[in-house]
Protein backbone atom coordinates (compact mmCIF):
# COMPACT_ATOMS: atom_id res chain seq x y z
CA UNK A 1 0.00 0.00 0.00
CA UNK A 2 1.30 3.49 -0.82
CA UNK A 3 0.27 7.10 -0.25
CA UNK A 4 0.66 9.61 -3.11
CA UNK A 5 0.93 13.35 -2.88
CA UNK A 6 -1.53 14.95 -5.32
CA UNK A 7 0.02 18.41 -4.95
CA UNK A 8 3.26 17.30 -6.57
CA UNK A 9 3.34 17.27 -10.37
CA UNK A 10 5.34 14.03 -10.44
CA UNK A 11 3.32 12.33 -7.65
CA UNK A 12 5.75 11.49 -4.81
CA UNK A 13 5.00 8.04 -3.43
CA UNK A 14 5.58 7.26 0.32
CA UNK A 15 5.18 3.67 1.44
CA UNK A 16 3.67 2.81 4.85
CA UNK A 17 6.87 1.14 6.17
CA UNK A 18 8.91 4.23 5.34
CA UNK A 19 6.33 6.44 7.05
CA UNK A 20 6.39 4.27 10.22
CA UNK A 21 10.18 4.31 10.35
CA UNK A 22 10.24 8.08 9.95
CA UNK A 23 7.80 8.58 12.82
CA UNK A 24 9.78 6.16 15.05
CA UNK A 25 13.07 7.96 14.33
CA UNK A 26 11.48 11.31 15.17
CA UNK A 27 10.13 9.90 18.47
CA UNK A 28 13.53 8.52 19.46
CA UNK A 29 15.22 11.85 18.69
CA UNK A 30 12.62 13.70 20.77
CA UNK A 31 13.11 11.26 23.70
CA UNK A 32 16.87 11.81 23.83
CA UNK A 33 16.44 15.54 23.51
CA UNK A 34 14.08 15.71 26.48
CA UNK A 35 16.33 13.39 28.51
CA UNK A 36 19.34 15.63 27.99
CA UNK A 37 17.35 18.68 29.06
CA UNK A 38 16.09 17.02 32.27
CA UNK A 39 19.31 15.27 33.36
CA UNK A 40 20.34 18.10 35.65
CA UNK A 41 18.33 18.78 38.81
CA UNK A 42 18.53 22.53 38.34
CA UNK A 43 16.38 25.20 40.01
CA UNK A 44 13.37 26.53 38.17
CA UNK A 45 12.37 30.14 37.70
CA UNK A 46 10.40 29.98 40.96
CA UNK A 47 13.61 29.53 43.00
CA UNK A 48 14.76 33.15 42.72
CA UNK A 49 14.60 33.65 46.50
CA UNK A 50 16.69 30.55 47.16
CA UNK A 51 19.25 31.72 44.61
CA UNK A 52 19.45 35.11 46.29
CA UNK A 53 20.01 33.53 49.71
CA UNK A 54 22.66 31.15 48.40
CA UNK A 55 24.62 33.92 46.76
CA UNK A 56 23.72 33.12 43.16
CA UNK A 57 26.03 31.12 40.93
CA UNK A 58 25.44 28.66 38.17
CA UNK A 59 22.93 25.86 38.56
CA UNK A 60 24.58 22.53 39.36
CA UNK A 61 23.47 18.94 39.32
CA UNK A 62 22.88 17.08 42.57
CA UNK A 63 26.07 15.04 42.43
CA UNK A 64 28.41 17.85 41.38
CA UNK A 65 29.56 18.67 44.92
CA UNK A 66 33.23 18.14 45.65
CA UNK A 67 35.18 17.16 48.74
CA UNK A 68 34.62 14.51 51.35
CA UNK A 69 34.22 10.81 50.87
CA UNK A 70 31.51 9.53 48.62
CA UNK A 71 29.18 6.58 48.98
CA UNK A 72 25.96 5.32 47.44
CA UNK A 73 24.57 7.57 44.68
CA UNK A 74 27.47 9.99 45.17
CA UNK A 75 26.41 10.93 48.70
CA UNK A 76 29.12 12.84 50.53
CA UNK A 77 30.12 11.99 54.09
CA UNK A 78 31.72 15.19 55.37
CA UNK A 79 30.46 18.72 55.10
CA UNK A 80 32.58 20.85 52.78
CA UNK A 81 33.79 24.44 53.02
CA UNK A 82 30.96 25.32 50.65
CA UNK A 83 28.45 23.76 53.08
CA UNK A 84 29.77 25.84 55.97
CA UNK A 85 29.72 28.97 53.82
CA UNK A 86 26.13 28.24 52.85
CA UNK A 87 25.04 27.90 56.50
CA UNK A 88 26.73 31.16 57.41
CA UNK A 89 24.96 32.87 54.52
CA UNK A 90 21.61 31.61 55.79
CA UNK A 91 22.38 32.97 59.25
CA UNK A 92 23.38 36.35 57.82
CA UNK A 93 20.44 36.48 55.41
CA UNK A 94 17.97 35.81 58.22
CA UNK A 95 19.56 38.29 60.62
CA UNK A 96 20.38 35.69 63.25
CA UNK A 97 22.80 36.45 66.09
CA UNK A 98 24.70 33.91 68.18
CA UNK A 99 24.40 35.88 71.44
CA UNK A 100 20.61 35.84 71.15
CA UNK A 101 20.47 32.09 70.53
CA UNK A 102 20.01 31.11 74.19
CA UNK A 103 17.56 28.85 75.98
CA UNK A 104 14.25 30.55 76.69
CA UNK A 105 10.71 29.67 77.55
CA UNK A 106 8.77 28.23 74.66
CA UNK A 107 6.12 25.67 73.91
CA UNK A 108 7.76 23.18 76.29
CA UNK A 109 10.16 25.02 78.64
CA UNK A 110 10.64 22.11 81.05
CA UNK A 111 14.09 20.77 81.82
CA UNK A 112 14.94 17.12 81.25
CA UNK A 113 14.50 16.47 84.95
CA UNK A 114 11.03 18.02 84.88
CA UNK A 115 10.08 16.07 81.78
CA UNK A 116 11.21 12.86 83.42
CA UNK A 117 9.14 13.60 86.51
CA UNK A 118 6.09 14.22 84.33
CA UNK A 119 6.63 10.87 82.62
CA UNK A 120 6.80 9.17 86.02
CA UNK A 121 3.76 10.99 87.41
CA UNK A 122 1.62 10.48 84.33
CA UNK A 123 2.61 6.88 83.53
CA UNK A 124 4.94 7.67 80.69
CA UNK A 125 3.32 9.37 77.73
CA UNK A 126 0.30 7.11 77.73
CA UNK A 127 -3.20 8.54 77.85
CA UNK A 128 -4.62 5.08 78.38
CA UNK A 129 -5.75 3.76 81.74
CA UNK A 130 -6.12 0.33 83.30
CA UNK A 131 -5.59 -2.74 81.15
CA UNK A 132 -5.27 -0.66 77.99
CA UNK A 133 -2.20 1.19 79.28
CA UNK A 134 0.27 -1.37 77.97
CA UNK A 135 -1.43 -2.37 74.72
CA UNK A 136 -0.54 0.49 72.40
CA UNK A 137 3.23 1.07 72.50
CA UNK A 138 5.25 -1.29 70.31
CA UNK A 139 8.55 -0.59 72.09
CA UNK A 140 7.95 0.64 75.66
CA UNK A 141 10.86 2.91 76.53
CA UNK A 142 12.19 3.99 79.97
CA UNK A 143 11.52 7.66 80.76
CA UNK A 144 15.20 8.47 81.20
CA UNK A 145 15.80 7.47 77.59
CA UNK A 146 12.77 9.34 76.27
CA UNK A 147 14.17 12.61 77.64
CA UNK A 148 17.64 11.64 76.33
CA UNK A 149 19.46 11.82 79.64
CA UNK A 150 22.05 9.41 78.22
CA UNK A 151 23.20 12.09 75.80
CA UNK A 152 24.80 13.82 78.79
CA UNK A 153 26.80 10.78 79.88
CA UNK A 154 29.85 11.65 77.76
CA UNK A 155 32.83 13.90 78.30
CA UNK A 156 32.03 15.94 75.22
CA UNK A 157 28.89 16.95 73.31
CA UNK A 158 26.79 14.26 71.67
CA UNK A 159 27.38 15.99 68.34
CA UNK A 160 31.02 14.88 68.52
CA UNK A 161 29.95 11.46 67.28
CA UNK A 162 29.55 12.89 63.79
CA UNK A 163 33.13 14.21 63.85
CA UNK A 164 34.50 10.79 64.79
CA UNK A 165 32.50 9.12 62.02
CA UNK A 166 33.71 11.56 59.38
CA UNK A 167 37.38 11.12 60.29
CA UNK A 168 37.27 7.32 60.46
CA UNK A 169 35.09 6.83 57.39
CA UNK A 170 37.29 8.94 55.18
CA UNK A 171 40.50 7.49 56.57
CA UNK A 172 39.53 4.04 55.25
CA UNK A 173 37.59 5.25 52.17
CA UNK A 174 34.47 3.69 53.66
CA UNK A 175 31.87 2.25 51.30
CA UNK A 176 28.36 0.98 52.15
CA UNK A 177 29.56 -2.60 51.72
CA UNK A 178 32.47 -2.15 54.16
CA UNK A 179 32.50 -4.09 57.44
CA UNK A 180 33.08 -2.10 60.65
CA UNK A 181 33.68 -3.23 64.24
CA UNK A 182 33.45 -0.80 67.15
CA UNK A 183 34.85 -1.81 70.53
CA UNK A 184 32.69 -0.18 73.18
CA UNK A 185 29.92 1.53 71.17
CA UNK A 186 28.05 2.72 74.27
CA UNK A 187 24.72 4.26 73.31
CA UNK A 188 25.77 4.64 69.65
CA UNK A 189 26.93 8.25 69.74
CA UNK A 190 29.30 7.35 66.90
CA UNK A 191 27.74 4.09 65.79
CA UNK A 192 24.47 5.64 64.61
CA UNK A 193 26.28 7.36 61.75
CA UNK A 194 28.01 4.16 60.67
CA UNK A 195 24.79 2.16 60.89
CA UNK A 196 22.93 4.71 58.76
CA UNK A 197 25.65 4.71 56.08
CA UNK A 198 26.54 1.00 55.91
CA UNK A 199 24.57 -1.86 54.43
CA UNK A 200 22.43 -3.93 56.85
CA UNK A 201 24.41 -6.11 59.30
CA UNK A 202 27.70 -4.47 58.30
CA UNK A 203 28.16 -2.62 61.61
CA UNK A 204 29.30 -4.75 64.56
CA UNK A 205 29.88 -3.73 68.16
CA UNK A 206 31.10 -5.28 71.40
CA UNK A 207 29.76 -3.45 74.48
CA UNK A 208 29.80 -4.52 78.14
CA UNK A 209 27.43 -2.00 79.75
CA UNK A 210 23.79 -3.08 80.01
CA UNK A 211 22.33 0.42 80.41
CA UNK A 212 24.16 1.61 77.31
CA UNK A 213 22.81 -1.32 75.34
CA UNK A 214 19.31 -0.61 76.59
CA UNK A 215 19.59 2.96 75.34
CA UNK A 216 20.89 1.74 71.98
CA UNK A 217 18.19 -0.87 71.38
CA UNK A 218 15.19 0.71 73.09
CA UNK A 219 15.64 4.32 72.05
CA UNK A 220 18.39 5.25 69.59
CA UNK A 221 17.79 2.66 66.87
CA UNK A 222 13.98 3.01 66.85
CA UNK A 223 14.02 6.80 67.12
CA UNK A 224 16.52 7.12 64.26
CA UNK A 225 14.61 4.71 62.04
CA UNK A 226 17.54 2.32 61.87
CA UNK A 227 16.06 -0.95 63.08
CA UNK A 228 15.97 -2.23 59.50
CA UNK A 229 19.79 -1.92 59.34
CA UNK A 230 20.09 -4.85 61.79
CA UNK A 231 23.40 -3.86 63.43
CA UNK A 232 25.18 -6.76 65.14
CA UNK A 233 25.57 -5.45 68.71
CA UNK A 234 26.81 -7.99 71.26
CA UNK A 235 27.07 -7.71 75.02
CA UNK A 236 30.43 -8.99 76.13
CA UNK A 237 33.74 -8.10 77.73
CA UNK A 238 37.35 -9.23 78.04
CA UNK A 239 37.81 -8.65 74.30
CA UNK A 240 35.82 -11.76 73.42
CA UNK A 241 34.83 -11.47 69.76
CA UNK A 242 33.76 -15.09 69.28
CA UNK A 243 30.06 -14.23 68.98
CA UNK A 244 30.67 -12.40 65.70
CA UNK A 245 31.53 -15.70 64.05
CA UNK A 246 34.58 -16.94 62.21
CA UNK A 247 35.79 -15.77 58.85
CA UNK A 248 34.62 -12.18 59.37
CA UNK A 249 37.17 -9.67 58.04
CA UNK A 250 36.75 -5.97 58.85
CA UNK A 251 37.73 -2.90 56.84
CA UNK A 252 37.75 -0.80 60.01
CA UNK A 253 38.10 -1.62 63.72
CA UNK A 254 38.07 1.29 66.15
CA UNK A 255 37.95 2.04 69.87
CA UNK A 256 36.96 5.56 70.92
CA UNK A 257 38.12 6.36 74.47
CA UNK A 258 38.02 2.67 75.41
CA UNK A 259 41.56 1.25 75.51
CA UNK A 260 42.73 3.93 77.96
CA UNK A 261 40.32 2.44 80.55
CA UNK A 262 41.55 -1.13 80.07
CA UNK A 263 44.53 -2.94 81.61
CA UNK A 264 47.41 -3.03 79.13
CA UNK A 265 47.48 -6.82 79.21
CA UNK A 266 43.83 -7.03 78.11
CA UNK A 267 44.41 -4.57 75.24
CA UNK A 268 47.22 -6.74 73.89
CA UNK A 269 45.01 -9.82 74.18
CA UNK A 270 42.40 -8.01 72.14
CA UNK A 271 44.86 -6.92 69.47
CA UNK A 272 46.10 -10.47 69.12
CA UNK A 273 42.53 -11.69 68.57
CA UNK A 274 41.74 -8.90 66.13
CA UNK A 275 44.68 -9.28 63.74
CA UNK A 276 43.09 -12.10 61.76
CA UNK A 277 39.80 -10.17 61.65
CA UNK A 278 41.37 -7.14 59.95
CA UNK A 279 41.66 -6.91 56.17
CA UNK A 280 45.37 -7.14 55.25
CA UNK A 281 47.08 -3.88 54.21
CA UNK A 282 43.94 -1.83 53.44
CA UNK A 283 42.16 -2.45 56.76
CA UNK A 284 42.78 -0.14 59.70
CA UNK A 285 42.63 -0.18 63.48
CA UNK A 286 42.16 3.24 65.07
CA UNK A 287 42.54 3.99 68.79
CA UNK A 288 41.72 7.40 70.29
CA UNK A 289 43.36 9.61 72.93
CA UNK A 290 46.53 7.64 73.69
CA UNK A 291 48.28 4.30 73.22
CA UNK A 292 49.93 4.01 76.62
CA UNK A 293 49.48 0.24 76.36
CA UNK A 294 52.18 0.53 73.70
CA UNK A 295 54.32 3.50 74.80
CA UNK A 296 54.74 2.16 78.33
CA UNK A 297 56.70 -0.75 76.85
CA UNK A 298 59.19 1.56 75.20
CA UNK A 299 59.44 2.37 71.50
CA UNK A 300 61.52 -0.58 70.33
CA UNK A 301 59.74 -3.12 72.49
CA UNK A 302 56.32 -1.94 71.31
CA UNK A 303 57.38 -2.08 67.66
CA UNK A 304 58.67 -5.63 68.11
CA UNK A 305 55.50 -6.75 69.82
CA UNK A 306 53.32 -5.25 67.11
CA UNK A 307 55.45 -6.88 64.43
CA UNK A 308 55.13 -10.27 66.11
CA UNK A 309 51.36 -9.87 65.94
CA UNK A 310 51.51 -8.85 62.29
CA UNK A 311 50.59 -5.20 62.93
CA UNK A 312 52.29 -2.00 61.85
CA UNK A 313 51.97 1.40 63.54
CA UNK A 314 51.02 4.09 61.00
CA UNK A 315 51.16 7.26 63.05
CA UNK A 316 49.26 9.88 65.01
CA UNK A 317 46.35 11.86 63.55
CA UNK A 318 44.20 14.77 64.70
CA UNK A 319 40.75 15.74 63.53
CA UNK A 320 39.01 19.05 64.22
CA UNK A 321 35.38 19.24 65.24
CA UNK A 322 32.98 21.06 62.96
CA UNK A 323 30.73 22.33 65.77
CA UNK A 324 32.86 23.00 68.84
CA UNK A 325 36.43 24.07 69.59
CA UNK A 326 37.88 20.62 70.03
CA UNK A 327 40.00 18.03 68.28
CA UNK A 328 40.55 14.34 68.88
CA UNK A 329 43.81 12.42 68.67
CA UNK A 330 43.84 9.08 66.88
CA UNK A 331 46.50 6.42 66.39
CA UNK A 332 46.40 4.16 63.35
CA UNK A 333 47.54 0.59 62.76
CA UNK A 334 47.31 -1.82 59.86
CA UNK A 335 47.78 -5.52 59.28
CA UNK A 336 51.19 -5.76 57.68
CA UNK A 337 50.88 -9.21 56.15
CA UNK A 338 48.24 -11.58 54.86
Amino acid sequence: MALSSSSSPKGIVVTVPVLVLSVAAAAIFLFFLLSSLSSCSCPTATSAIAAAVSGGGDAKCLNSGSGGGSGRFGERISQTAEDVEWVNRQIEFNGLHMQQNVLRKGINPRTRAQQLQDLIDFKGISHYEGEEASNHTALPCPGGLLVEEHHSNYGEPWAGGRDVFEFLAESVHLAPESLVLEIGCGTLRVGLHFIRYLNPEHYHCLERDELSLMAAFRYELPSQGLLQKRPVIVRGEDMDFSKFGTGVVYDLIYASAVFLHMPDKLVWVGLERLVDKLKPYEGRIFVSHNIKFCSRLGGDECTKRLKNLGLEYLGKYTHDSLLFNHYEIWFGFRRSKA
